[in-house]
Order: C-alpha cells, then structure tokens, then sequence
C-alpha cells in the first residue's frame, strides 16, 4: 500500500508540473487522487506548482483534516471532496485555470465537439457561480453541477475535470484547453464545424481507451524540462 500510494505522488507531482508547462494549471490548480477510507492526495495550498516536489503532496479526509504531511491543503480541496462523494466512479480529480477555455466561460459561449480529441469531453456543463469553491456547500452545488459528466467549466474560473485515475483525468483537462484553442482559432476564419452527434459517440468510443490516453501522458511527460 504504501509503493501505491508513492507512486500516486508521484503521478500527481508528474501530472502537475506537465499541466503547469502547458498553461493549464497556474499558481492556484490543484489536482487529487482517491485513497481508500474517504481520504485523498493533494498537492499544498502554498505549493509552488512550477517546482513541485512529492512533499508537497499531503494526505487529508474528505473534511479537509490533514492526516500526512506537513502543510495545509487548497481552500479548495471542497471541488474534490464533494465529487468524491458524489461519484464513487472518480479516483482523480483536477481543478485548472487553462488560458484559452477560460475565455469561453467569461465570454458565456460553449466550447464545442470541434476535434475529435473534443468528444471524449462529452457535455460541458457551466457553474455559474464566479467564486473561489472555498465551502462545503459551494463544493456540492459544483458536483452537482458536474452530475455525470467528465468535465466541468466555472465561469470566469477555470474548469474541473473528473476521472476514473490520474491519467484519465489529466487527458481530459489537455483536450478542453486544445479543444478550446483551436475553437477560438477556427471561429476567426469562420464558421466552425461542429462533429455530430453520431461521430461524437463514435470518435468517443474509439479514443477512451488507455493505450491512446497513456499516449498523450508520454507526450507530455517526454517534454519535461
């Protein structure tokens, strides 16, 4: 248990610093991982993302108490623990401030199915709250917002992502913000086409595997500095 639990540091360290090179996390994302008995991983409210070590990954329960390490966790840790209660499906969970969707929020358009990295997203609920998610009760009205789905935008925020582990989560978290980028690209040339419904479930079934998700974690972890 404790090799596991290293290891999941560690992956969160590696998933952390690779979002933070690509603009998806700043100075405030944080991203957690399930640990049995209502307890998480997650890196310190005061670390520095940019140069992140895995004794910035403390051990806390789902009430924020902090059961390992030597730091106190994100004001925020509410985002992931109320997802943690909501969806026994979940083992991961990441909140980001990415560039380019954050746009969309503050502009109140969708980001849309315009790649087919973009469908595996499926549909893109909007918290309308603009507010740091800094309370219990905050936290469940955003699981609630998020319901089933896999990805969540918070207006004039960022965005959560949730996920069956680390890997899937951060794939999630990189194709928003792509997602969200080449939309913004396109939609200055024209009319952006938009994939159906049909190629949506189709493309989703086909990228949600984890050989291809795996995939994009090598590529980011290949460009670590």
């Amino acid at each position: 248990m404790e090799t596991d639990t290293a290891k999941l540091k560690q992956m969160l360290v590696d998933a952390i610093t690779m979002m933070e090179r690509a603009g998806i996390i700043d100075f405030n994302g944080h991203f957690s991982a399930r640990l049995p008995g209502d307890r998480m991983l997650i890196n310190s409210g005061r670390s520095v993302r940019s140069a992140l070590t895995v004794d910035d990954i403390v051990t806390i329960d789902l009430d924020g108490n902090l059961i390992e390490g030597d730091a106190v966790p994100p004001m925020e840790f509410h985002i992931h623990a109320q997802t943690y209660r909501r969806r026994p499906d979940v083992n991961a969970v990441v909140h980001t401030h990415p560039y380019w969707s954050t746009l969309f929020s503050m502009a109140g358009q969708p980001v849309l199915p315009v790649i087919m990295q973009a469908a595996v997203l499926g549909p893109i609920p909007v918290f309308p709250k603009t507010a740091s998610i800094n309370t219990r009760p905050l936290g469940e009205e955003l699981a609630e917002c998020l319901g089933d789905n896999r990805v969540v935008m918070l207006k004039s925020h960022g965005a959560v992502a949730a996920g069956g582990d680390i890997v899937e989560t951060f794939v999630l978290g990189v194709y928003l913000e792509e997602t969200a980028q080449k939309q913004y690209m396109a939609s200055r040339l024209g009319t952006v086409t938009v994939l159906d419904a049909e190629q949506v479930d189709t493309i989703s079934r086909n990228l949600w595997k984890p050989h291809l998700l795996r995939k994009v974690w090598d590529y980011h972890y290949g460009k670590r500095g």
